[in-house]
């Protein structure tokens, strides 16, 4: 398996966009199909922020992970944000979705981030074990996540 920058396989963009709109358009309905495939080829990029990491076995699309200037509208003050983890339901339990997130971490150190939040709805447990720290509890349009962070430099 590899972790590529998506911008590497822009292959992936349509497939990955489906797969993320099946996914989270409950949180944001009028988010179109069209909108988030533009969305990510937009945060598409080699490094820095934003970019979008793929990862990818036998040139297959299996999982995805981004770092983002902001990914919660009610939180503009938090930035940068882990956003869009996501594996295949196949592939889970693998540790891909672990390798996904360090290396956003490690795209988050290079660009000189000492603190990295993200928000989830059923995963509080995973996150925390990874050691990331709950920092608020809220309702994000009409849903109760975890807002949570790390901090990955001092």
């Amino acid at each position: 398996m590899e972790i590529l920058p998506l911008a590497c396989k822009p292959e992936f963009i349509e497939e990955l966009a489906r797969l993320h709109h099946r996914e989270w358009n409950h949180i944001s309905p009028s988010f179109t199909l069209k909108k988030r495939i533009n969305a990510i080829r937009n945060t598409a990029r080699i490094q820095g922020i934003p970019t979008f990491f793929v990862a990818v076995l036998n040139d297959q699309l299996i999982g995805s992970a981004a770092i983002v200037e902001n990914d919660m509208g009610t939180k503009p003050d938090l930035s940068p944000w882990l956003a869009a983890v996501y594996v295949k339901e196949e592939n889970r339990k693998k540790g891909i979705g672990s390798q996904l997130i360090q290396r956003c971490v490690q795209e988050a150190v290079a660009s000189d981030v000492t603190d990295l939040y993200l928000y989830t709805e059923h995963a509080v447990q995973y996150y925390e074990k990874q050691g990331w720290i709950s920092f608020e509890r809220c309702n994000y349009r009409g849903i109760e996540v975890e807002v949570m962070r790390k901090q990955i430099a001092q």
